[in-house]
C-alpha cells in the first residue's frame, strides 16, 4: 500500500505562484501525477512525472506555468506553479501508478494511489 500526504496548498493572489508537494510512502519509483478538481467539476489531469523523473507531461491548460519534479531519495513528488489564475482554483490530488511511466495525457485510471488533496485558492 502507498500512501500520499499533500501539502502546499493556500490561498493566493491572482498573477502568484505556490508550490505543491507530494509525501510517498509505502513505496518509490512509481509514476506521479497531479490532478484537480473545481468545485462542482470533475477531476482533471495537471501533470505527470515518470518513476525515474526523467520525463514530464503537462496538459494544456498548465503547460509553460507549472513544473512537475521529483526527489526519488525522499519519495516526494513537487508542482511549481507560477502565473496563477482564478481557474486554477480547486482541491490538488497527488496520485501513484505502479508502473514507471503512463500516458502523456492520462486519466484517474491509471494511477493506483490517491492522496487527499490539498485547496488551491486563486482569488483577489
Amino acid at each position: 500500500q502507498v500512501y500520499l500526504v499533500e501539502s502546499g496548498g493556500g490561498l493566493v493572489q491572482p498573477g502568484g505562484s505556490l508550490r505543491l508537494s507530494c509525501a510517498a510512502s509505502g513505496g518509490s519509483n512509481y509514476a506521479m501525477a497531479w490532478f484537480r478538481q473545481a468545485p462542482g467539476q470533475g477531476r482533471e489531469f495537471v501533470a505527470t512525472i515518470s518513476g525515474r523523473g526523467d520525463v514530464m507531461s503537462y496538459s494544456d491548460a498548465v503547460k509553460d506555468r507549472f513544473i512537475a519534479g521529483k526527489d526519488n531519495a525522499k519519495n516526494t513528488v513537487y508542482l511549481q506553479m507560477r502565473r496563477l489564475d482564478v481557474e486554477d482554483t480547486g482541491v490538488y490530488y497527488c496520485a501513484a501508478s505502479r508502473r514507471l511511466y503512463v500516458p502523456s495525457q492520462p486519466n484517474e485510471n491509471d494511477f493506483n494511489y490517491w492522496g487527499q488533496g490539498t485547496q488551491v485558492t486563486v482569488s483577489s
